[in-house]
């Protein structure tokens, strides 16, 4: 199958965005991938590759300060910026692909952003995907929700996740070797996305109402499996499916069993396309 693969920039909220697109002819549907805290959209090739050979087209994109993207890194004023930076992404692939059915694939950070962009934007889409995704103030943060995050908002928190996203040792040091992989966030990112946003979701995720497909590793030690099952029951879509992974890390698409939780994927998408 011919893919026609193309980077570009996209302008949002005065930056540029950083974005791939991987077209084929004819697709079935276009796919939007968000990514999550720290990495870049380079890491989902193998996963545009499998939904390439499905029939879908893909596009995906840098989070604001994040990989070739525009941005202080890792610094947002608030959650907001990233909803509306992936509304440019959104908006750029509906009006290349008009009458195209579109869908999302949100992991961790980015299935935060997707889920939000859903509540926010409830017709666009004819589905989307979550792949262990922080829709929930988390269980570590909850005793911070009286943070005054801003007054220190430029400080930098580690990034440790690295021996938690994945089993495959070569993940593991690939992460660790990336330069596009940050090694450090800010206070304003973490307040923004995982306090405020978390409370906002938990707020209005009633309001969610989009066929959807939530996919989370049982073995997570970066989001808790929780997230994705008090969502699944939250929200209002009565279209929607819950798929606990025994065993399985953080990034189930790096798993050593990644070839099927995307198998799990096309077949959703085929099913709603």
């Amino acid at each position: 199958m011919k893919t026609n693969h193309k980077e570009m920039t996209i302008p949002s909220g005065g930056i540029t965005l950083f974005a791939i697109k991987d077209v084929i002819d004819k697709p079935k549907g276009i796919v939007i991938i968000v990514h999550g805290l720290c990495e870049h959209c380079g890491r989902y090739s193998h996963v545009v590759s499998k939904l390439n050979e499905a029939g879908y087209s893909v596009y995906r994109f840098d989070n604001r300060g994040h990989g070739k993207s525009e941005g202080e890194r890792t610094y947002i004023d608030s959650f907001q910026q990233f909803i509306d930076d992936m509304d440019a992404v959104v908006q750029t692939a509906k009006n290349e692909n008009p009458g195209m059915p579109i869908f999302t694939l949100g992991h961790s950070m980015g299935g935060f952003i997707s889920a939000a962009y859903g509540i926010q934007h409830p017709h666009l889409f004819k589905g989307q995907i979550f792949s262990g995704a922080a829709v929930m103030i988390l269980p570590d943060l909850r005793g911070l929700l009286t943070m005054d995050y801003k007054s220190q908002g430029k400080n930098r928190i580690p990034n440790s996740l690295a021996e938690k996203i994945s089993q495959d040792p070569d993940v593991v040091k690939n992460y660790q070797n990336d330069p596009l992989v940050l090694k450090d966030f800010t206070f304003m990112l973490m307040g923004e996305v995982f306090l405020k946003g978390g409370q906002w979701i938990e707020e209005n995720r009633a309001q969610y109402n989009y066929p959807c497909l939530i996919l989370h590793g049982g073995n997570d030690q970066i989001v808790t499996p929780e997230a994705s099952k008090t969502f699944y029951e939250s929200i209002a879509s009565h279209d929607k499916t819950l798929k606990i992974y025994p065993g399985l890390f953080h990034e189930i698409l790096n798993e050593p069993t990644k070839d099927m939780v995307i198998a799990d994927i096309t077949h959703w998408l085929d099913l709603h396309v």
